[in-house]
């Protein structure tokens, strides 16, 4: 075996569409090699040119996916950061609004901080052992429900393939001339815009989807059916900083429509207190800005080992709340429509079935919460 390095990522450095596009070129001629590669990637460059030209006409944009950018976006919304981190073909390193204070509007601010310090408070309160940094990251990741999805104060690196670039600003596009008028576009759309307006130097007509109809894979269409077995459906209302969460897990697919009115998250820690009436009060002052607490239908679909991979990871006292209890809400549901129909897989999951991962047989943890097995899905925070 011999191993070559054909590419590298060079940081400040900046491929233009033409060597990108020369690069593709270069792969597509792999398929039918007829000397070396040596001898391919030293060939004539407008031999070169033309067979890129040819695979990008043809439809043949699979060799596109070899040039690779690492994109920095500052200040972007984080519906557009959901948006293209539902299309599988990534890697990112997003900002955290869990840990770190983020920067709102005006309009949310007041209400960001104030909530910040009354989590805090109602934190120590219950948690006494908590110390002052957990308790604001904490009380941090409680207010950002707050913040509106379409808030420019995302920071992530987008690590992200040439065709896969020009494929997400040919969606937006056809999103931009072909979706509905309403609230809600009317503010994401503009967002779009400024996003291919960011990466036009790169932006190539050809190199489209179209004839494959894909289209923002976000967006449901339809209501899906429910059903678990090998593979599994599942339809389950949550908030937009959990659906943000769940995305993580990439070998699984997802899709999300609005509500047909309204309905908030409640963090568990205020809910049936005096505090829960002022809560609801403050979030839905805000409820034009789309706030991340707004609860959203999300349908779940994926293989019972990639479902079984996600409680590995979520059902821990060191997971988001909200995800960690859906996690083992769904796991529940999906035990039991399992039982009577398939024994073997109802045997290899009922184990993630009794708490947190910390109890699953063989499982080590290299970082133990404060709540340890038996309190790390039963805590409030």
């Amino acid at each position: 075996m011999k191993i070559k390095i054909l590419g590298s990522t060079k940081p400040e450095f900046k491929l233009t569409k033409e060597e990108a596009s020369n690069f593709a070129g270069k792969a597509a001629g792999i398929c039918y090699l007829p000397s070396t590669m040596d001898e391919l990637f030293n060939e004539d460059i407008a031999k070169t040119e033309r067979r890129a030209k040819m695979t990008l006409n043809s439809g043949h944009h699979s060799v596109y996916d070899h040039p690779i950018y690492n994109l920095g976006l500052v200040d972007v919304p984080k519906i557009i950061a959901m948006i293209i981190n539902n299309e599988k073909m990534y890697t990112t390193s997003e900002k955290s609004a869990r840990y770190t204070k983020m920067k709102v509007s005006p309009e949310e601010e007041t209400l960001y901080l104030k909530w910040i310090d009354i989590y805090k408070e109602e934190i120590q309160k219950k948690y006494p052992k908590i110390d002052n940094k957990k308790a604001t990251k904490l009380a941090q990741e409680n207010a950002r429900k707050l913040i509106s999805i379409f808030t420019p104060s995302t920071t992530m690196e987008y690590t992200v393939s040439f065709r896969q670039i020009n494929y997400i600003m040919h969606w937006f596009k056809n999103y931009i001339d072909q979706a509905e008028e309403n609230d809600f576009n009317k503010k994401l759309k503009p967002y779009m815009q400024e996003f291919i307006d960011c990466l036009k130097d790169l932006y190539i007509e050809e190199l489209n989807s179209d004839v494959k109809n894909r289209k923002i894979s976000l967006f449901g269409i339809r209501t899906r059916k429910e059903e678990f077995g090998e593979n599994y459906c599942i339809n389950y209302k949550a908030s937009w900083d959990e659906f943000a969460q769940a995305q993580r897990h990439r070998t699984i697919d997802y899709e999300i429509q609005m509500l047909e009115k309204e309905e908030y998250s409640i963090p568990k820690i205020i809910k049936g207190t005096k505090l829960e009436e002022e809560w609801l009060k403050d979030i839905k002052s805000l409820k034009h800005l789309y706030p991340q607490g707004m609860l959203i239908n999300i349908n779940e679909r994926g293989t019972a080992e990639n479902f079984i991979l996600k409680c590995q990871e979520r059902l821990c006292g060191e997971a988001q709340l909200d995800i960690a209890l859906h996690t083992k809400e769904n796991l529940d549901r999906y035990l039991e429509n399992i039982k009577d129909t398939n024994k073997d897989l109802y045997e290899e999951m009922k184990q993630y079935g009794n708490g947190a991962r910390c109890t699953f047989k063989g499982f080590k943890c290299t970082s133990p919460c404060i709540f340890g097995p038996k309190e790390a899905l039963n805590r409030y925070i």
